[in-house]
């Protein structure tokens, strides 16, 4: 008697990927591997052999600095060599943020760390929005994005460390600014458009017992 097909899996997990070979083609600031793998097909069965390489940086930690009672979002600036060959300016708009190294173990207390660094605020509070990864079809990096609380008086005007190479301008704007430039295209790298949107969609719930 002949055996039917099994049914297809209606959800997939990493248990649901075999990898035959991984090897190391670059390591630095960005570090890259090609895999060789296959993986479970929707219709059953499993795919080809395929070649993949994979860019490995970490993980990353954002943070959008945000004062509810004078209703003000605090950006930094800083350049950006991936904007050089589509940008008319390296130089972007966007929200603290930084790598988490193998030494911290706690996300928020990374969040922290960077929005001190970056533009001299610390956090009255700290909302965990959510976390994302950047570009998962060739990048494991997974972002995790906070909202913070902050007093928006005491921005630094720059911010960095000098170790790092950082060379950052801060500047504090009202939220609706901030809004217009998303509109106007002039922030448009993933993580401040994901943070902002994110805030404009809750912001009214989270900071409802705070002054607009």
């Amino acid at each position: 008697m002949q055996q039917s097909e099994p049914e297809p899996k209606l959800k997939f997990d990493r248990t649901d990927v075999e990898v035959e070979h991984k090897e190391s083609l670059y390591s630095g600031f960005l570090s890259t591997s090609r895999l060789r793998l296959r993986h479970r097909l929707f219709a059953g069965g499993w795919s080809a052999w395929l070649d993949r390489e994979l860019m490995e940086r970490g993980h990353a930690v954002a943070v959008l600095p945000y004062d509810p009672k004078r209703d003000e979002i605090v950006l930094i600036e800083q350049f950006r060599v991936g904007a050089m060959p589509t940008s008319e300016s390296p130089w972007l708009f966007e929200f603290v943020a930084g790598m988490v190294s193998d030494k911290d173990d706690d996300w928020a207390d990374v969040a922290r760390r960077e929005l001190e660094e970056e533009a001299g605020l610390k956090a009255q509070q700290l909302h965990f929005a959510m976390s994302y990864l950047s570009s998962p079809g060739g990048m494991s990096e997974r972002v995790y994005v906070y909202i913070a609380e902050v007093d928006s008086r005491s921005a630094s005007a720059l911010g960095g460390v000098e170790d790092e190479n950082e060379d950052i301008r801060v500047h504090v704007c009202a939220r609706t600014e901030v809004e217009a430039m998303l509109a106007d295209g002039k922030i448009d790298n993933a993580v401040s458009v994901i943070a902002l949107q994110w805030l404009q969609l809750h912001r009214h719930q989270l900071f409802a017992d705070k002054k607009d």
